[in-house]
């Protein structure tokens, strides 16, 4: 049986040829592969749309709507999108596209450059690509920088509020001056009120400063973000002080692992697993009093063998433990910067291939191309929070305070 939304094509192709529409072929392709599509689709929910079925496997939910460049023009595809699980058509669209073209054109800005050009010769030929002339490669630039400028500055008001935030650096050999040096790539994730995460922003400085994360996160500010509760990141004096000042009714959450990481510095060695495993167990606990508590017995276990580790636990005491103020159920997402570091692994697959930037613009088209990507691919995945425990987060007590946030006094949490 037809399904209702499925188009009759002799229908279609006798009403077209009687209008004589100059966009017949594109018009004609376009219905056609929406019309793919959406059967596709009904193979993978395993029933056709709207039709009640005992075999169902997921139900339809509305569409994203992305480009498709043909010969005949760009067509409008309309992926159908699903309650559960996720469906992309592999075989019509490529997931990387955008971060492959930004690799390209990268690689190709190195070989025009002169740097590395032995290397670069071996990297142009595995792309598949013999020759790129300046103005092929001055083209593709200028469309990828387009699209991740636009990605970069979007407003980020409407998404929001992002009650989670983590933060982190990266460095990237850049050449400039004549001179190869570490430049600093800064990157900010964050849950938004649809419990997804988002890539926030995207700089490029030349050191990990305290000016360069202030500048960062007033960017984050003035573009919209807000609503923030917890920031995650490693313990930079300089990304600490921009959070206060730039988020100040954010709490802040050391990173759990490279605390654990600090504080092996001035743990004797032979001491190293037991030390480890009584901190872990701070983190095993159900509830933020256990928490505490745990961590009181760590406190006087290493109180009179070691001191300095009891010093260095004492001080970091409100900075590590400042996710127990939220639901246990994210826990787990915010203790530490896990997730990103993540994302580095992934931008550092793709950024290897380069070795040598440039210039930085060539960081940002190809850092950027790829965590558009990844902000793409986590709209369409599962939800990183569900709504529930993100409503129980935002009612949880207000940082530094003994008063507890409203219902009434929060941003509405989208559906």
């Amino acid at each position: 049986m037809t399904a209702p939304h499925i188009v009759d094509p002799e229908g279609l192709l006798s009403q077209a040829l009687t209008e004589a529409s100059p966009e017949l072929m594109r018009d004609l392709l376009q219905t056609m592969i929406n019309a793919l599509l959406s059967a596709d689709a009904d193979n993978v929910c395993g029933a056709e749309y709207g039709a009640p079925s005992a075999d169902r496997l997921a139900q339809r939910n509305g569409y994203r709507t992305r480009p498709l460049d043909t010969r005949v023009g760009t067509l409008d595809v309309k992926i159908p999108k699903l309650r559960q699980g996720t469906y992309f058509p592999d075989w019509l669209l490529e997931r990387r596209k955008r971060a492959e073209s930004a690799l390209i054109t990268v690689v190709a800005d190195c070989y025009l450059a002169d740097v590395s050009t032995r290397r670069m010769d071996k990297l142009v030929k595995t792309l598949g690509i013999h020759s790129l002339s300046k103005s092929q490669v001055s083209r593709m630039a200028s469309d990828l920088d387009e699209q991740v400028a636009q990605f970069r500055h979007r407003p980020l008001d409407e998404a929001g509020p992002f009650t989670f935030v983590a933060a982190d650096a990266l460095t990237m050999k850049v050449r400039e001056g004549g001179r190869v040096f570490n430049a600093v790539v800064m990157i900010a994730t964050g849950v938004n009120a649809d419990g997804r995460r988002e890539v926030l922003g995207l700089q490029v400085a030349t050191s990990e400063t305290g000016p360069a994360w202030n500048t960062f996160f007033a960017d984050l500010v003035a573009r919209g973000l807000s609503g923030v509760l917890l920031v995650t990141s490693d313990a930079h004096r300089g990304l600490i002080e921009a959070i206060a000042a730039n988020l100040p009714g954010a709490s802040w959450q050391r990173c759990r692992t490279h605390y654990a990481a600090n504080l092996m510095t001035v743990t004797p060695k032979n001491l190293w697993p037991a030390v480890k495993a009584m901190l872990h167990s701070v983190y095993d606990q159900p509830d933020q009093d256990a928490v505490n508590a745990q961590f009181e017995r760590l406190l006087d276990y290493v109180d009179a063998k070691l001191p300095d580790v009891h010093d260095h636990l004492d001080t970091a005491r409100v900075d590590i433990l400042a996710f127990a103020k939220f639901p246990k159920d994210v826990w787990q997402q915010i203790w530490s910067n896990n997730p990103n570091e993540r994302l580095n692994q992934e931008i550092r697959r793709r950024t290897d291939s380069v070795g040598i930037f440039p210039n930085r613009e060539a960081i940002i088209r190809l850092v950027g191309a790829v965590l558009a990507e990844q902000t793409d691919e986590w709209a369409e995945g599962r939800r990183y929070l569900g709504f529930d425990v993100l409503t129980r987060s935002r009612l949880s007590l207000v940082p530094d305070t003994d008063k507890t946030i409203t219902t009434d006094s929060l941003p509405a949490l989208s559906a």
